[in-house]
């Protein structure tokens, strides 16, 4: 039979908390992701979920593991959207005692935490569009959303109907994170019938110049800024209709609409734009917002990878208490797989990924498609959460 998910909420505010029971033990959540430079809004969301999923388990009075009903509390390190830093991230987590982490996020990040959580028996809710972001290698490494094998058909086949999209640029940092995903969005256009040229740019870059001149020549319908920092996307596309483009704006990767209409001026800078929504927001992922305004007296993360990351910590909890130990993370990962995710917030999920990766460690979920037409954002579309069999 299917099982609701349980909740989680911030150890720290428990103790305001009128009513709430004692819990005898402590379960420490590590948050993880980008929390300074151009992905921080990605990092935010990570840290958003976890305070909200622990703040959600605190308030009904903490979780039930075997005999004793524990707490969670948040321990959020920034990772620098660097393999450096979230390899120092999970050694700080290490020296905490932390078991269970939501993040990191993207493919540096990732790619520098994976060993060290692998050794250490960590599991990690990570987010990452590498083409080994998770496998058999990796049991302990879970994936919060599927990538763009998985949802990027559709919204290929979206742009050619409402754009007329013939001919595509992508561009993306010229390291690990950038190409993978650049290669296989490359894949998705060319599959649909769209001739697709990668450009590459040192991350970090601030002045695209001549980038710009070289997609000014290709004369692309479509530049697919792909899983580019918010930041930067949003500073290429400024510099790009300064230029004069004229086409479309795509973007087959993260999330970050707002800050890069913000960044670049506008959304009558964006005209023409269509992304990648993680989570299909409709009146009851909304209701979310209010929780954790009620909950955390704050704002909720701009960043809808919030609602992802909720739905994964979520999972998380209700693993934890299905296999009885918050010690044994080897366990936590064999009750995780087999758990029916039913969001009450998200909808129905499902465990994809054997066919990329060999392993279903995948959390999908229904995702959007967003349309900005003539500087006007569009209702999202609403797509069933994909599957790979």
């Amino acid at each position: 039979m299917k099982r609701k998910l349980v909740g989680f909420v911030v150890a720290c505010a428990i103790t305001a908390l009128p009513g709430v029971a004692a819990a005898n033990c402590e379960i420490k959540l590590g948050a993880t992701g980008p929390l300074s430079g151009a992905a921080t809004q990605w990092g935010l969301a990570i840290k958003g979920a976890a305070d909200y999923v622990a703040a959600e388990v605190n308030a009904k009075g903490g979780m039930k593991v075997g005999d004793e009903t524990c707490q969670l509390r948040v321990i959020a390190i920034d990772a620098k959207y660097t393999a450096e830093g979230a390899a120092a991230a999970a050694n700080n987590f290490v020296s905490q005692g932390v078991k269970f982490i939501l993040g990191p996020m993207g493919s540096p990040e990732v790619t520098g935490m994976k060993p060290i959580a692998t050794r250490n028996k960590m599991l990690m809710m990570s987010d990452s569009y590498a083409r080994d972001a998770i496998g058999p290698r990796w049991p302990l490494t879970f994936h919060m959303g599927p990538g763009p094998a998985a949802w990027g058909d559709p919204i290929v086949k979206h742009a050619k109907e409402k754009f007329g999209v013939k001919k595509a640029l992508t561009i993306a940092p010229n390291d690990q994170a950038g190409t993978d995903v650049a290669e296989v969005v490359a894949g998705i256009y060319e599959k649909n019938g769209v001739p697709t040229k990668l450009e590459y740019y040192q991350r970090g870059t601030t002045n695209f110049a001549p980038i710009v001149t070289r997609i000014m020549a290709n004369a692309p319908d479509v530049v697919d800024t792909v899983s580019t920092p918010p930041g930067d996307a949003g500073i290429l596309v400024k510099q790009l209709r300064q230029a004069g483009y004229q086409g479309v704006i795509g973007r087959l990767g993260g999330p970050g609409t707002a800050e890069i209409a913000r960044v670049a001026g506008g959304m009558d800078v964006l005209r023409d734009f269509y992304w990648f929504e993680p989570v299909f927001i409709d009146e009851n992922v909304l209701e979310l917002q209010k929780s954790y305004k009620k909950l955390l007296n704050a704002e909720p993360p701009e960043n809808n990878f919030f609602y992802l990351f909720v739905a994964g910590g979520r999972a998380l909890v209700q693993a934890i208490e299905k296999a009885g130990t918050y010690e044994d993370a080897v366990k936590v990962a064999e009750a995780l797989r087999t758990i029916d995710v039913i969001d009450p917030n998200l909808g129905e999920g499902k465990w994809i990924g054997q066919a990329t990766y060999k392993i279903n460690q995948e959390l999908s979920l229904p995702f959007g498609i967003g349309t900005i037409r003539d500087g006007k954002e569009q209702p999202v579309i609403r797509v069933d959460a994909p599957v790979d069999y």
